[in-house]
């Protein structure tokens, strides 16, 4: 009997019947809002820690679909009495709510949605269903840290924020808008595919198929997770890559770039010998060519925006994208784009948060106060210091007093400023002298900033506290920041001469925390850095050859394929030392400083 005629036989109500639609149509808006609700329900379970559990919220729909079978008779009757009266007004109401008969009708499918979804989040990593145990247990702070929702909003990436052009067109409007137009005018059509972390260039060769590729792994905590692979011929190539730096063949390195324009380590070894050139421009493009070549390689599934992807660096393969990217935001930054370096950094940071494998928090907080991201460094740092303690660091313990300063946090900015220069008094005048200030009498004269500072100062804080200085002395030469300081100053010597126990308190935390050597992300930091002619590695750091393209490589590291060559390559590395020394001291004042200790 159709539905017509039993509205005119008044035994059905409009409400209890779902829009008229064919099975087909209707099964697929069935399972499309299971599968809708269940995302829309999984973000908000994640937004806020009070909201209920998926589970929770699974056994509400259950007792509510419960609850309307046990009424179906009682509502039935119900809507007898009441179709006329309200019959009218349910045509005016057309398309409202679904009865409770169409609610159970679509909690009865969602036990295969559910089984479907749950076979789509063991693909793309999303995070799955907590049971009611795993609710009531408390978070650790790496599986915060790895919590999907945590990583996509402190370390989420805008794309357009990738490109440096941009940020330049923000800063100088229309002159490099209609230099960009010129440009197109006369170079016609881009013969090679758009990706997002560069902009390939005309002169550039076709990619094809360089032997890279990136696969898949797993998913863990709605993290996935992601490797890089490289086929026989480019195994091949860096074995002759390998042979050449070591027998310092200029003229092999040469000859292996020509024949494979998008090998990475390769293009990485000609950056770095363009960079001690001082051809800045031609290290910098090699760098993007080096960078087009791996992002041309990437999973379909791996995402820069998310912030949900993660490499490890322990694998070799993987090292290069480190490097790549790290070596690209430094002569982004050079330009004055300070914008797109934080934003690069936000994505080298996401591809391994907890490692950090080359200390990019020694200079996010550089980037961040540069590019005036003060509430964005604020909420990183309220966020990464439970986890990473990254308040123990000088340049974030004085950059974040700086950001609460510059937000009208004053209060706030006076107390974590004075904190800082108790806890890192060598900062200061090492700071001054950079910015050519004079220091004041009372500074000259009192200890706490001279001889008792250098005194109590560890060897691998003093190694972070030029790092520091060396890079953020210009966010210090702001009219306002000075006078800031020098008042904070007064009141620390102040403290310092009433006795105040804070100030032995620091000072056996300062021993305590850096007690030990710098780890060795530390010195990648230092050598990839544009401070390394300035700022030599401790000696014992240097204990072999440094390879540019994998610098200090991690004791437990690990490889899909062992290097044939790899044997030889350290035997001739040892043949080789005393010319491999010399020639790197020629070029770079850091080997000089190295061997002057030896």
């Amino acid at each position: 009997m159709s539905s017509r005629v039993l509205r005119k036989m008044g035994l059905q109500d409009d409400r209890d019947l779902p829009p008229v639609k064919d099975d087909a149509s209707d099964d697929t808006e069935t399972s499309s809002g299971g599968v809708n609700k269940k995302r829309h329900l999984n973000m908000y379970d994640l937004l806020n820690n009070g909201s209920m559990s998926e589970s929770e919220v699974k056994e509400d729909d259950d007792h509510e679909t419960t609850s309307s079978v046990n009424k179906k008779d009682e509502n039935v009757s119900y809507d007898k009495e009441n179709i006329r009266r309200k019959k009218k007004k349910k045509r005016k109401k057309s398309g409202k709510v679904l009865s409770s008969h169409t609610r159970s009708s679509e909690d009865n499918v969602e036990d295969e949605v559910e089984r479907s979804v749950r076979e789509v989040n063991k693909i793309l990593g999303e995070v799955p269903d907590k049971g009611e145990d795993e609710d009531d247990e408390a978070t650790s702070s790496r599986d915060m840290l790895h919590s999907t929702l945590f990583l996509k909003s402190i370390l989420s990436v805008q794309h357009r924020n990738l490109n440096p052009n941009n940020e330049l067109r923000k800063m100088f409007g229309r002159v490099v808008h209609q230099a960009e137009l010129s440009k197109r005018k006369f170079r016609g059509r881009n013969h090679l595919k758009t990706t997002w972390l560069v902009t390939p260039k005309d002169n550039w060769p076709t990619v094809g198929k360089s032997g890279s590729t990136m696969k898949y792994l797993e998913s863990k905590n709605g993290i996935m997770y992601f490797a890089f692979e490289h086929s026989p011929e480019y195994q091949q190539v860096q074995s002759q890559l390998y042979t050449a730096v070591s027998n310092m063949s200029s003229g092999n390195l040469v000859n292996i770039i020509n024949n494979h324009p998008y090998h990475v380590d390769v293009l990485l070894q000609m950056t770095e010998w363009a960079r001690l050139s001082e051809d800045l421009p031609v290290a910098a493009e090699l760098t993007e060519q080096a960078l087009y070549s791996l992002e041309n390689s990437f999973h379909p599934m791996f995402s820069l925006s998310n912030g949900k992807c993660h490499i490890d660096y322990r694998l070799h393969e993987n090292r290069a994208l480190f490097l790549t990217l790290y070596r690209h935001l430094t002569f982004v930054g050079l330009r004055a784009c300070y914008r797109t370096a934080l934003e690069f950094c936000k994505l080298l940071l996401s591809l391994s948060p907890m490692d950090d494998p080359l200390a990019v928090v020694l200079c996010i907080d550089f980037y961040a106060l540069r590019s005036s991201e003060y509430t964005w460094f604020i909420h990183f740092v309220n966020t990464f210091d439970p986890v990473r303690n990254l308040l123990q660091l000088p340049n974030i313990k004085f950059s974040y007093a700086v950001a609460k300063w510059q937000k009208g946090d004053v209060e706030a900015a006076h107390t974590l400023l004075q904190e800082a220069l108790l806890m890192f008094p060598g900062v200061l005048i090492p700071l001054l002298e950079k910015c050519s200030i004079q220091a004041d009498k009372r500074v000259n004269a009192h200890s706490f900033f001279t001889t008792y500072a250098t005194e109590t100062q560890p060897k691998s804080l003093s190694y972070l506290i030029s790092m520091y200085v060396t890079r953020s002395y210009h966010v210090w030469k702001e009219v306002q920041l000075l006078p800031w300081l020098e008042r904070n100053v007064q009141i620390v010597l102040d403290r310092v001469d009433a006795k105040d126990p804070i100030v032995k308190n620091m000072e056996n935390l300062r021993a305590t925390l850096y007690s030990a050597k710098p780890p060795l992300n530390i010195h990648r930091h230092l050598l990839l850095s544009d401070m390394s002619d300035t700022i030599a590695p401790p000696a014992e750091a240097v204990t072999n050859p440094i390879l540019i393209m994998d610098p200090f490589p991690p004791p437990d590291g690990t490889s899909f394929y062992s290097r044939l060559s790899h044997g030889s390559m350290s035997r001739t590395a040892e043949e080789n030392h005393s010319l491999f020394s010399t020639f790197f001291r020629s070029l770079n004042p850091v080997f000089q400083a190295l061997s002057d200790e030896r």
